[in-house]
């Protein structure tokens, strides 16, 4: 056995059923071999002081866009942002890269281009797409950790819809193992864009994202899941609207295997502050009314919703209509038309302050913040036994952050590719300071402005993250 390393701290939460305490975590060949309870700073590996050392952060929708769109990010840029941001583990979407994830040659094409250039452990979901039924079991064989769908225009043209039939199919797949099946939970209800509006107010694109598409949506994943229950557990991407929760409620007091996930923005922000030509808020489904985001939080507070993630979904700026980071427009475009700009949100890795911020002032605790962002989400991947908590035989992931220190989340702690994101200048509460994949630490602020063998602007110069089976 290799030598341990020891980590430690006068603040350690282990798991959301922990105090707050003094700790030291003994690490050897990155997995926790034992746990003393006690603070010893001599000799330690990393002497987190009265800063707060936790489980890291398993953010479990994130698109990395490679290969492909690298353009658009690359697991080197998302992988960084993920490290700074204290998440340890990143699960990638099977869209918005291309090939996209839906065979098992597409899987090992994305897994190999990964390769040495991930700093924090990766793996992705695979999807369901039209006549792709039969590669599901072989693609859960090779390691996706499930699987991702649409029900309305999934906004590029190599990931298509499905419908009712084509569900059934690969849902009686997908029965064989138990596979897990995520839904993009929108469908068309008739609405469209008002063309007398102007598309550069944020109304006129909210308008046309009303909350029954999500809710006609969810009605149709909640008859899925009861008819393949309890062998296909069933999963809401980004839930935006409370109009669907009476129904998610009613789905888990049946006992359906139903679980849901909303987003940082839908949590932070509201329709009402967008600003005019400000396309970075756009996603889809869309940013609600403060009174939708209140109904949201107490959805979270109260277990209705099950877990947070960054649904981090990059693009270049001139696809977001937008003249910033040095984008150039179509001689043709409308700078700020939020119809036409791409929907999607830049924010892996600033995550958890902003949850925190936002969640003390509705009485968030510590342990809730380890339960929606590491311990759930880690159960949702497939991941729970290596990830989520520490404790003896689990992957020694940890963030080390300070959550009372102020921060403002300025363009130079952006890590991720386009820098355009309605975060930035937001000021917030908790910075991340060290972040350790499997015992090896691959982001240290104290690191910042070395640039030598070992470290390069607060990284680690060799990445150490590892490919997700």
């Amino acid at each position: 056995m290799s030598q341990e390393a020891a980590f430690t701290s006068q603040r350690v939460l282990l798991n959301s059923g922990a105090e707050v305490g003094p700790a030291t975590i003994y690490v050897s060949g990155g997995k926790v071999t034992r746990i003393e309870r006690e603070y010893r700073p001599e000799g330690a590996a990393l002497d987190a002081g009265s800063r707060l050392l936790m489980p890291g952060v398993v953010d479990g929708h994130v698109h990395i866009n490679q290969p492909g769109r690298t353009q658009w990010e690359g697991v080197v840029t998302a992988s960084h942002a993920a490290a700074a941001g204290g998440v340890t583990t990143i699960i990638d979407m099977p869209l918005n890269c291309i090939p996209s994830t839906v065979t098992v040659d597409a899987y090992q094409q994305k897994r190999d281009s990964f390769q040495d250039g991930m700093w924090v452990d990766v793996g992705t979901w695979g999807g369901v797409v039209p006549g792709n039924a039969g590669d599901l079991v072989a693609m859960l064989d090779a390691g996706a950790r499930g699987f991702k769908c649409f029900l309305c225009d999934s906004g590029v043209d190599e990931f298509p819809p499905v419908n009712e039939d084509q569900l059934r199919l690969a849902m009686a797949e997908l029965k064989k193992r138990n596979g897990r099946l995520l839904f993009h939970a929108e469908m068309d209800t008739g609405a469209s864009v008002d063309t007398a509006q102007d598309p550069t107010s944020y109304s006129t694109f909210l308008d046309s994202r009303p909350p029954n598409m999500e809710v006609k949506a969810i009605d149709l994943v909640i008859k899925m899941c009861r008819e393949f229950a309890p062998h296909v557990p069933c999963h809401i991407v980004h839930l935006s609207a409370a109009d669907a929760l009476p129904a998610i409620r009613a789905a888990k007091a049946e006992g359906l295997p139903l679980t849901v996930e909303t987003c940082f923005h839908y949590l932070t922000i509201n329709a009402e502050s967008v600003p005019a030509c400000s396309t970075e808020y756009k996603c889809c489904p869309p940013i609600r009314s403060e009174a939708n985001r209140s109904q949201l939080w107490d959805a979270l507070l109260d277990g209705t919703i099950d877990m947070v993630v960054s649904d981090h979904s990059p693009c270049t700026p001139d696809l977001k209509l937008h003249p910033c980071c040095g984008g150039d427009l179509a001689a043709d475009a409308v700078e700020g038309d939020f119809v036409k700009a791409w929907g999607g949100i830049a924010s892996v890795g600033i995550g958890l302050p902003l949850l925190w911020s936002e969640g003390q002032r509705r009485g968030l605790t510590l342990q809730d913040v380890v339960r929606l962002i590491c311990e759930r989400t880690a159960v949702h991947s497939g991941i729970a036994d290596r990830k989520g908590q520490i404790a003896v035989g689990r992957d020694a992931d940890f963030v080390v952050w300070a959550p009372e220190q102020e921060n403002r989340i300025t363009v130079d702690k952006l890590h991720f590719r386009n820098k355009l994101t309605p975060y930035q200048e937001r000021s917030c509460s908790g910075l991340v300071h060290q972040t350790v994949v499997r015992g090896t630490v691959v982001y240290d602020t104290s690191k910042a402005a070395e640039d030598n063998e070992q470290w390069a602007s607060g990284f680690s110069k060799q990445p150490h993250g590892q490919w997700i089976e």
